[in-house]
């Protein structure tokens, strides 16, 4: 009994040690770094600022790809069927992981539990816009709603998609407001800026990122940004809730790194550390913050990131509920 009792242990820790083994040389090839949405969107902004110097503290090459569809669908699935072994992540957002949960009435993957959280990236709002070459009456969020409402089922917005933050802060707006409101639902940032600069379309809630150099260059007006409070890169535009007289208002977003589920602690927590030190540094910050009008993030583990995606699943749910959205 003794020598069993021995043996078991030892047997474990032999057991143990492939997977230890292939943990201390990770990473041992580059690092596909993978999103849902295309290079000039808002995600793809911030992957390729994150994916440099994540690339130098790793010591491999970060390679940012996307493979395209169904909402961020297509990417979030590959990275949910993959190997679990720290050379795959995922530039997931609220929309891919939260949204969807609910807009779609079937998914191949389960959002909250086919993932590893990784590290949560920053809170991101939207701000509605309008063409400033075609839309000159909407000069404010009371021209908007007016004519909304003088013209039920005319006025349109566009999205990048299917249940991304673009098309449900116009589900959300709508809902608050009581418009009917047409959604014309896009395959990217530059076809919805396209049609919107082209008059094709009226409205665009587009993320804060991309929307600041067409505000700074006059291209668009903007009539309000999405959040509680103003947004300090756009310090001039009102919130929604003051410019259109919608007591709290709110639609932001957020945008976070996930691996495939099953990635090991160790990865995971090095991922996380790297990451998080990479986004508090205090260029990053202000560079989040001026340039992206993106709230940097206060939470910092994994087990933070978990619980506020849970929670959002919860409080999305009731918005696409609400808005009545689905997506077959």
């Amino acid at each position: 009994m003794p020598f069993r009792r021995m043996l078991l242990p030892l047997l474990a820790s032999l057991l143990a040690l492939p997977a230890a083994a292939q943990d201390a040389a990770w990473p041992s090839r580059p690092i596909e770094f993978l999103a849902g949405f295309p290079p000039s969107s808002g995600v793809g902004i911030y992957q390729r600022r994150i994916a440099e110097p994540l690339s130098r503290a790793l010591g491999v090459p970060v390679v940012v790809n996307s493979r395209l569809g169904a909402g961020g669908n297509i990417a979030s699935d590959y990275v949910a069927k993959a190997r679990p072994d720290g050379h795959l992540i995922l530039f997931g957002t609220a929309g891919t992981h939260a949204i969807n949960a609910t807009l779609y009435r079937r998914l191949p993957f389960d959002p909250l539990r086919d993932v590893t959280h990784i590290a949560h990236l920053g809170d991101v709002p939207n701000v509605l816009t309008v063409s400033a070459q075609h839309r000159p009456a909407y000069a404010n969020c009371a021209a908007v709603i007016a004519d909304a409402r003088a013209r039920p089922g005319a006025l349109s917005y566009g999205s990048t998609g299917n249940g991304a933050s673009t098309h449900l802060a116009g589900a959300r707006f709508a809902v608050a407001a009581n418009l009917d409101l047409l959604h014309v639902p896009f395959t990217g940032q530059g076809s919805v800026i396209g049609s919107l600069l082209g008059g094709q379309i009226d409205l665009f809630f587009n993320q804060t990122g991309p929307a600041i150099g067409l505000i700074q260059q006059g291209a668009v007006r903007a009539i309000g940004v999405t959040t509680r409070a103003r947004v300090p890169a756009l310090p001039d535009v009102p919130t929604l809730a003051e410019a259109c007289g919608l007591p709290d208002f709110e639609s932001t977003t957020w945008y976070g790194v996930f691996g495939p589920p099953g990635m090991p602690a160790a990865i995971q927590r090095r991922l996380n550390e790297e990451i998080v030190k990479i986004i508090s540094a205090p260029e990053f910050r202000d560079w989040l913050v001026r340039d992206q009008g993106i709230d940097p993030p206060s939470i910092t583990t994994p087990e933070q990131f978990r619980a506020v995606h849970e929670a959002d699943i919860a409080r999305w749910g009731e918005v696409v509920r609400a808005a009545r959205a689905t997506v077959d």
